[in-house]
C-alpha cells in the first residue's frame, strides 16, 4: 500500500498494559502500568511479545517505537510476584524462570526483529527495562530519564541481554564497571557514553521518536531491513564472510519495485514513494 494511503490509517490495540497502535507505518508500543512504574508483569511478558511479532508480520509496519507511560519507562520485572508471601515467594518465580520459553520472550524477539526498533525513554529504565532498552536499535531518551543496572544489587545478572549488548556497545572495562557496581546513569551519561542517541527534553520526547521513524518509514523498507539483518549477522562474523553475504543481500533487492523506484527518484529529482515491493 502506497504511504499515502497507509497514513489515513490508525489501529489500535485493546490489551490495558501493552497498548499497540498504528498509524503512517509506524507501531508505537507503549508499557500502560504507571501506578507500577510499568514493572513488567507475567501477563505483559506475553502481551510485549505478541505486539512486538504482530508489528514484525505486519507488511504496513516498518518503524516500532516502544515507550511507556507514566514517569518511568520500565522499573524492571515486578518482583512483588516473586516475593508474595503465600508460601511459594522467590522459589516459585525460580520455577517460573525455568519453564521459560527463551526463545518467545521479548529481548529474544526484539533482537530477531528485522524492522527498525526506537526505545523512546520516557522515564527511568531499570533492571528488565533496562535491557529491554539495550534490545532496541534506537535509543532516545527524555532529560529525566535515567538506566540503572541494579542487577547485582538484587543478587542476580542482567538476566535479558545486559551482558551480551554492554560489552559490544561500552567495551569490557566500561560494561564490567557498570554491571559490577550497579550504578545508575543520568540521560547526560548515558549519552557521553553512546548508550543513547539523542538527549531531548521530556515533552519534545514522543515527537521526536516520531519524526525520527518518519524519516526511516519513508525509505525503502525492505532495503532497511535486509540493513539490520547484516548489523546482526556482522557482529559474530569476518569480513570476508560479511560481504558475501551483503552480496547475496543484495541480489534479490535490485529485482524489487523499489529498487527501480529508488533510482527513477534519484534521475527525477523527487522523494521517491517506497511500497515494500
Amino acid at each position: 500500500m502506497p504511504a499515502t494511503a497507509a497514513s489515513a490509517q490508525t489501529r489500535t490495540g485493546t490489551e490495558d498494559e501493552v497498548l499497540y497502535a498504528v498509524a503512517d507505518h509506524i507501531a508505537t508500543i507503549t508499557l500502560n502500568r504507571p501506578e507500577r512504574m510499568n514493572t513488567i508483569s507475567r501477563a505483559m511478558l506475553s502481551q510485549l511479545s505478541q505486539r512486538l511479532l504482530e508489528a514484525e508480520n505486519d507488511p504496513e509496519v516498518r518503524v516500532v517505537i516502544l515507550t511507556g507511560t507514566g514517569r518511568a519507562f520500565c522499573a524492571g520485572l515486578d518482583l512483588t510476584e516473586a516475593t508474595r508471601s503465600n508460601g511459594e515467594g522467590i522459589a516459585a518465580g525460580a520455577s517460573a524462570a525455568v519453564n521459560l520459553d527463551l526463545k518467545t520472550t521479548p529481548p529474544t524477539v526484539l533482537f530477531n526483529m528485522d524492522k527498525p526498533t526506537i526505545c523512546a525513554l520516557n522515564g527511568s529504565a531499570a533492571g528488565y527495562g533496562m535491557d529491554t532498552a539495550l534490545g532496541c536499535d534506537i535509543r532516545l531518551m527524555a532529560a529525566s530519564a535515567k538506566l540503572a543496572a541494579a542487577f547485582t544489587k538484587r543478587g542476580i545478572v542482567p538476566e535479558s541481554g545486559g551482558t551480551w549488548f554492554l560489552p559490544r556497545l561500552l567495551g569490557w572495562s566500561k560494561a564490567a564497571e557498570l554491571i559490577f557496581t550497579g550504578r545508575t546513569l543520568t540521560a547526560p551519561e548515558c549519552l557521553e557514553m553512546g548508550l543513547a542517541s539523542e538527549v531531548v527534553p521530556d515533552a519534545e520526547l514522543a515527537g521526536r521518536a516520531r519524526a525520527i521513524a518518519a524519516e526511516i518509514a519513508a525509505n525503502a523498507p525492505l532495503a532497511v531491513q535486509a540493513s539490520k539483518r547484516m548489523m546482526r549477522m556482522g557482529l559474530n562474523e569476518t569480513f570476508n564472510d560479511h560481504v558475501h553475504h551483503v552480496f547475496l543481500q543484495l541480489l534479490p533487492l535490485f529485482r524489487t519495485q523499489d529498487a527501480a523506484e529508488g533510482m527513477r527518484a534519484f534521475m527525477e529529482k523527487r522523494p521517491a514513494d517506497f511500497t515494500g515491493r
